[in-house]
């Protein structure tokens, strides 16, 4: 499996042709505390860039884009009930949705975890 980030720091997890979204670790820390959170509908096709959840904190409210394109497999309902979890584990249980590739072309576009390390610092 490979992971994956934008420069809007949403990060994608890759096994095969399925995709796992959420946001990072940097981005929930600068949102602070999520109060809610809206995920895809399954069997939605998202394009790359597109607008695919929305997320709000304490501070503001932002959209979370996808990485690429492809059509929803599902969304994590747990985040419904709880969507503090995106706070306790950004980068895990606090995922967003799930996504078939429909052009795993788009992946070479995106950082890697060492080169998004580097673009945090930098901010």
């Amino acid at each position: 499996m490979s992971r994956y980030f934008t420069e809007d720091h949403e990060w994608i997890d890759v096994d095969g042709d399925i995709g796992t979204v959420g946001i990072s670790d940097y981005a929930q820390g600068q949102l602070g505390d999520i109060v809610f959170v809206e995920v895809p509908e399954d069997g939605r096709r998202i394009a790359k860039g597109d607008e695919a959840a929305v997320v709000e904190s304490v501070k503001a409210a932002s959209d979370v884009y996808s990485p690429v394109s492809g059509t929803v497999l599902e969304g994590n309902a747990a985040l419904t009930d709880e969507p503090a979890l995106v706070n306790s584990d950004p980068e895990g249980e606090g995922w967003f949705f799930k996504i078939t590739l429909s052009d795993t072309a788009e992946l070479e576009e995106l950082m890697d975890e060492i080169a998004y390390e580097a673009f945090v610092a930098k901010l």
